[in-house]
């Protein structure tokens, strides 16, 4: 077996890492403040972010084998090349619904960025294995060194980019992306050797470098857009201006009118529409990863406070928080059931799941319901 001489264009390796660096600021830019969007738009927001760092990691690695060097000519299988690319997108962007709509433990971070280490590693060697008249030729070690440069490193960049959710960890979790997907390329083809074939073996249609270059152009484009949209509003400021800027009120010929506390409602989500719910007709709130889940006597609501936001506003209401994860109306608890150190809610709505009440909140609960 004799194996290809093969070179590397530097400035399109280059190329290949700004592209990464590109796609890693969009995508991650694109998932930021997800908790204060509504279901649908936070769905688009993640799709966004799935195909921006999905793309970014197909555009990266076919850049890069743009500029591979070997003395024959070689091509590409169409079919092969397009899965390679819908599958890194897939894979991320169930990563991505995994971090936000579900509890966003270690856990969840961890496996997330071993999920988009996978996907990665499944792009580049479907991406290889659609190279014809000339043949990959693997090694285990090589294999081995970017299966766990792929899987270590991704979970490094997501830990970066979701602790704390601020512009620093933003282009933190950019530079570890970036660097993820480079080393998990470059380690792989330097431990890879090629070797040339007669026959062609596509699964679809057979592209040439140049026809591919143009299909690359386009992706790089569509991420570099992202990239300058989210850009040119990173850092822009948040928060509303000052008070001291802000004009000054206009006195209430009525005081008694100005001075009228507005009612507390919770706004919810359900079908597309958002509904104020009256305190009074909420039996009892879930946290529900970021969000939380409200509880009435005929449906389920879908509200954008997270548990803490919920407790600081309902507290006032006559809430109690029963368990970390559970706040409860003790207006519509109809039954109390306690066993050993711990208990349940139960509510006059048959439909209603009964809610645990937890060792330390058992006192606290028992002591407002009376019993």
């Amino acid at each position: 077996m004799e194996f290809l001489d093969v070179g590397q264009n530097i400035w399109l390796a280059a190329a290949s890492v700004v592209i990464a660096l590109a796609a890693g600021f969009t995508g991650l830019t694109l998932s930021q403040d997800l908790s204060k969007q509504g279901v649908a738009q936070r769905k688009r927001s993640v799709a966004a972010s799935a195909i921006a760092l999905g793309g970014g990691i197909w555009s990266m690695h076919f850049v890069a084998m743009l500029g591979m060097q070997m003395p024959i000519l070689f091509y590409y299988d169409a079919a092969m090349t397009l899965a390679s690319a819908l599958l890194a997108i897939l894979i991320v962007g169930t990563a991505l619904l995994l971090l936000h709509f579900r509890d966003r433990t270690p856990v969840t971070v961890s496996a997330a960025g071993a999920m988009v280490g996978c996907g990665i590693l499944a792009m580049h060697y479907l991406g290889m294995a659609g190279l014809q008249l000339c043949k990959p030729v693997y090694t285990p070690l090589g294999v081995a060194l970017s299966a766990v440069s792929a899987i270590v490193l991704c979970i490094g960049a997501f830990w970066a980019a979701y602790g704390k959710r601020n512009n620093r960890s933003i282009l933190l979790g950019t530079l570890c992306f970036a660097f993820a997907v480079c080393a998990v390329h470059f380690i792989a083809t330097a431990n890879t050797q090629f070797v040339a074939v007669q026959a062609l073996d596509e699964f679809g249609p057979v592209i040439s470098n140049e026809t591919l270059a143009l299909g690359v152009i386009v992706s790089s484009f569509v991420i570099f857009g992202g990239f300058l949209w989210m850009g040119v509003t990173f850092f822009a400021p948040t928060k509303p201006a000052t008070a001291a800027a802000a004009p000054a009120a206009v006195p209430s010929a009525n005081p008694v009118i100005a001075a009228a506390p507005r009612p507390l409602h919770i706004p919810c989500e359900r079908h597309g529409v958002t509904h104020m719910i009256d305190p009074v007709q909420v039996a009892f709130v879930r946290a529900e990863g970021h969000y939380t889940k409200v509880y009435t006597n005929d449906a389920q609501h879908f509200c954008a406070w997270p548990i803490t936001e919920a407790v600081k506003r309902l507290s006032g209401a006559g809430f109690i928080r029963t368990h970390r994860s559970y706040l409860v109306n003790p207006a519509q608890v109809k039954g109390f059931e306690r066993s050993k150190d711990q208990g349940l809610c139960r509510f006059a709505a048959g439909h209603l799941p009964p809610v645990p009440v937890s060792r330390s909140n058992l006192k606290a609960v028992r002591g407002t319901l009376g019993v």
